[in-house]
């Protein structure tokens, strides 16, 4: 179950930019495998991903229509919570420096910008919105943090990756029968 919630607030940190397309039959594996993540990337990416995650979570448990994505939303909520402290424990045990360390607003601009669309829906709407947000945000955590978890640099922040991963890949398992379960 840590695993579960370190990989969702991979997930969420990673963010969704590319949340237009809704292909769920795509695997990250070989993206995953021939991606390299440099520190800084990672550090930067990973808290915004994360808190994106359990903020738009706390709207499906509040907004969504179906129990099913509640459950998914709650689960997200706790997986999230536990990786953002789990996070914040490698990054304290790391080798990051100041200017590797995460700064500025709890979201980035892109998370900021979904989580606003994912405010401004409601009903079936919000719902499909935020199974498409989840969807593409899993396939881009899944990919950060498999390459990190192979090329990074710094030890303790390599092993919270590597951790961290199968709970972001169950995450995005669940999210893809969420999505086939809730078509057309």
């Amino acid at each position: 179950m840590k695993t579960l919630t370190i990989l969702t607030a991979a997930a969420l940190l990673a963010g969704a930019p590319a949340f237009a397309q809704s292909n769920t039959t795509a695997t990250t594996t070989p993206l995953a495998a021939t991606t390299k993540v440099d520190t800084s990337t990672f550090i930067k990416t990973v808290p915004s991903a994360n808190e994106f995650e359990i903020q738009s979570s706390k709207l499906a448990e509040q907004k969504a229509t179906d129990a099913d994505v509640k459950a998914f939303a709650k689960q997200m909520i706790a997986d999230h919570t536990k990786a953002g402290e789990e996070f914040k424990a490698a990054l304290a045990q790391g080798q990051t420096t100041s200017a590797t360390a995460p700064s500025g607003p709890a979201l980035q601009p892109k998370e900021q910008k979904m989580l606003d669309e994912l405010k401004g829906a409601s009903g079936d709407q919000f719902q499909a919105k935020y199974i498409e947000m989840q969807t593409n945000a899993h396939k881009e955590a899944v990919a950060l943090f498999s390459g990190y978890a192979q090329s990074g640099d710094d030890p303790a922040m390599k092993e919270f990756a590597k951790k961290t991963l199968p709970t972001l890949q169950m995450h995005e398992k669940h999210v893809k029968e969420l999505a086939a379960a809730h078509q057309g």
